[in-house]
């Protein structure tokens, strides 16, 4: 898949779909779900969903239901429905293993800076979407970019996920986009950036609420493309449920995300 068949789209692109691949059929319904959504509205979709939850805080959290079994649902959504698919790697053996099952490889924003992750990422040829991590710097990007890059891979884009305020809440530094942008396409992920992290219950909390506040400031700001988890019922879900949007709230937020574009 070209990059550039995205982000030189008119309106903004979204990333969306579950924390993770919880089991065999629901990320596929959930997919057709948005899909309608996009076309309705022609927002270039990519569908995400981590194949294996590598960062979980508590020993006994949830982590998926086997790799196979989970590259291929995510295969699967992208042959049936005809969309890019997205999921996360966290070692440098898996990136030449997920790379066939999926169009973009993404980097977690704390290994951003393993070089040695990035260059197995940008090897495979795929687009490669680097997290910023929170505890960086927008222009710091620049040199997980340029590791790449190194690949003779120029396929990247940046996500902004929220700095570190204290030890439980997270803050969007907006004036770090046009920076960003300008080192590579860029993204604002709306769900991970009202994460509450390091709660004593071993289970991260979460501010949904804010999502939309988020995402109309990022479209504002001029973001290329929106990151949005979302589940059909978050409060069910076995990963990061506290910060996912509702399924049933997406089709809304994005009305009003594309009226905030058309403006701009």
């Amino acid at each position: 898949m070209d990059l550039n068949s995205i982000t030189s789209q008119p309106n903004f692109f979204l990333i969306a779909g579950p924390c993770a691949i919880e089991d065999e059929k629901s990320p596929l319904e959930i997919a057709k779900a948005i899909k309608s959504i996009c076309d309705r509205y022609t927002i270039p979709f990519i569908f995400k969903g981590s194949y294996r939850k590598a960062n979980r805080t508590k020993l006994d959290s949830f982590t998926g239901i086997g790799d196979e079994k989970a590259l291929k649902v995510l295969h699967n959504i992208k042959e049936e429905l005809n969309i890019p698919v997205l999921t996360d790697i966290h070692e440098a053996h898996e990136a030449e293993m997920v790379a066939p099952f999926v169009d973009i490889l993404q980097i977690p924003a704390f290994l951003c800076r393993q070089t040695e992750l990035l260059l197995a990422a940008g090897k495979t040829g795929k687009i490669v979407n680097i997290k910023k991590a929170q505890f960086l710097k927008a222009d710091s990007m620049q040199f997980a970019v340029e590791k790449v890059k190194s690949t003779n891979n120029d396929q990247i884009w940046l996500t902004e996920r929220g700095t570190a305020f204290g030890y439980k809440d997270l803050v969007v530094d907006f004036t770090g986009i046009p920076t960003m942008k300008a080192i590579a396409p860029t993204i604002l992920d709306c769900t991970h950036s009202m994460q509450q992290p390091n709660q004593t219950s071993g289970v991260t909390g979460g501010k949904p609420e804010k999502i939309e506040t988020i995402a109309k400031a990022g479209i504002a700001a001029g973001i290329d493309g929106l990151f949005i988890e979302t589940h059909p019922n978050p409060s069910a879900a076995k990963s990061d449920g506290a910060n996912m949007l509702p399924l049933d709230q997406l089709e809304a937020l994005l009305v009003k995300l594309v009226k905030i574009r058309s403006v701009l």
